[in-house]
């Protein structure tokens, strides 16, 4: 041990692995955050989900980081959203469906890239018609979708409403997540 404090952080990439495009093997993006300099990381499922240490930084700073290395080795850009663990933490805690996160593929998180305005948020209120409902809290948006997301039609309409970048974690994910953070960013 050399002293220094690290932090646990959680990198949610998207546009990855979704219809058979931009692949990116897990094994790889592992590799990848390494040889940047990251500890303790651990990737969950296809989807792009990184759980890392970082010495330095702010998420704000290692999102810069990570996007410009990202797109300068697969040649394509992927939005990647960095938070760190004590964020997802209050993320768990404010969910404002907790009937629901018993049942995770109708709940979903989308992290925000900034917290939406109030005449952002109600321009996607007026589209949601349908049986799902959503809460807004801060750089969160929380979805039940009681028929799933791939049935929802306002799953579909949300980024272009809302015009927010985000990329969206259904709970088991979000929980998974989470946990792999409170256990020091993964194995070694």
């Amino acid at each position: 041990m050399n002293g220094k404090t690290e932090n646990v952080f959680i990198a949610l990439l998207s546009g990855i692995n979704v219809g058979g495009n931009r692949i990116v093997r897990m094994a790889d993006l592992r590799g990848f955050f390494e040889e940047l300099g990251f500890g303790n990381v651990a990737t969950y499922v296809q989807s792009g989900n990184v759980v890392f240490r970082a010495a330095h930084g702010d998420a704000a700073a290692l999102t810069r980081q990570l996007e410009a290395a990202f797109e300068k080795k697969w040649g394509f850009h992927s939005r990647i959203m960095v938070r760190d663990a004590e964020w997802f933490s209050r993320l768990v805690e404010q969910n404002p469906y907790p009937d629901i996160a018993a049942e995770p593929t109708k709940l979903h998180a989308y992290v925000l890239e900034r917290e939406p305005t109030v005449e952002e948020e109600a321009r996607l209120s007026e589209k949601c018609t349908g049986a799902e409902k959503f809460e807004i809290k801060g750089d969160v948006l929380y979805l039940h979708a009681p028929d799933g997301l791939g049935r929802s039609v306002f799953a579909g309409l949300i980024g272009r409403t809302l015009k927010v970048p985000g990329t969206a974690r259904n709970w088991r994910s979000v929980q998974a997540l989470l946990e792999m953070a409170g256990k020091g960013g993964g194995g070694h």
